[in-house]
């Protein structure tokens, strides 16, 4: 059975960090691309990072390029996004998914329709 069990996550400072685990189970996450969305309150969820499983090769939004970092540990079979610089416009509700279809290559890898199974959420909150 699939699954994606994220930890991490609660409150920051401005300017403060965090770090997000995203564990999977039932597959190894080596193979596929693993993204990182996120969905502030009363806006649609937006893709923030990827990074690839085959390849390695890893993907930034705009709004986190230079501030967050994605990994990852084939061991584990985890995915991290590690956060810093964290500003109060980063509060949102942070997912994991997986994309097994490689969809990512023809849609972006910031676009969720092309991720199969999601995490729980954990929420991340920003402020003094």
């Amino acid at each position: 059975q699939v699954q994606l069990v994220q930890s991490g996550g609660g409150l920051v400072q401005p300017g403060g960090s965090l770090r997000l685990s995203c564990a999977g189970s039932g597959f190894s996450l080596r193979h596929y691309a693993i993204g990182w969305f996120r969905q502030a309150p009363g806006k649609e969820r937006v893709g923030i990072s990827c990074i690839s499983g085959s390849d390695g090769r890893t993907y930034y939004a705009e709004s986190v390029a230079g501030r967050f970092t994605i990994s990852s540990d084939n061991a584990k079979n985890t995915v991290y996004l590690q956060m810093n610089s964290l500003k109060p416009e980063d509060t949102a509700v942070y997912y994991c998914a997986v994309d097994f279809a490689f969809a990512f290559r023809r849609l972006g890898p910031l676009v969720g329709d092309g991720y199969d199974y999601w995490g729980q959420g954990t929420q991340v909150t920003v402020s003094s």
